[in-house]
Parts: C-alpha cells; structure tokens; sequence
C-alpha cells in the first residue's frame, strides 16, 4: 500500500467542536505519527498541527472531515515522497 506523509494543520475557533475534532482523531488514530495542540489564551483559539502517514484518500477524507466542524479551519501539507508499507 502507497502511503504518504502530511501534516494537517488545524485552528479551532469553537470549543464545542473540540469533541467532535477528537473523536475524528480517534477514529483514524491508526493513521496519526503524532500531534502538539497549543492553546492560545489570548486569542481563545486552539493551534493543532497533526501528522499523518495515510493512503492519499485517507489524508483527504480527514482533513475534508475537519475542515466542515463549526468553527475549525484545517490546511493539509503533504511530502512529495510516495512511501511503501
């Protein structure tokens, strides 16, 4: 199987979708390297970039799913180097 590594990176600016953004993380946690969140009090946003080595249409499918929580922006950077597992 072709996998890639990306990064997601995720701002969330409503804190009733951070359950939702978790349980999203669980479900493909096979899939996850491994993640830093970093609170940012002065503006109450939470800062969360999440790496990933998943199939393309996996990577996708994750980030499409974040990006439509309320009130979470997700952008995806993705290596150019095709890994075989």
């Amino acid at each position: 199987m072709q996998t890639r590594v990306a990064t997601i990176s995720i701002i969330v600016e409503n804190t009733e979708s951070v359950s939702d953004l978790n349980e999203l993380l669980h479900e493909y946690g096979e899939y996850i390297i491994g993640r830093m969140g970093i609170p940012y009090k002065k503006c109450d946003i939470s800062i969360i970039s999440v790496a990933v080595d998943a199939p393309l249409d996996i990577i996708n499918a994750l980030s499409g799913k974040i990006g439509k929580l309320s009130g979470v922006n997700a952008k995806t950077a993705y290596s150019s180097i095709i890994c075989e597992n």
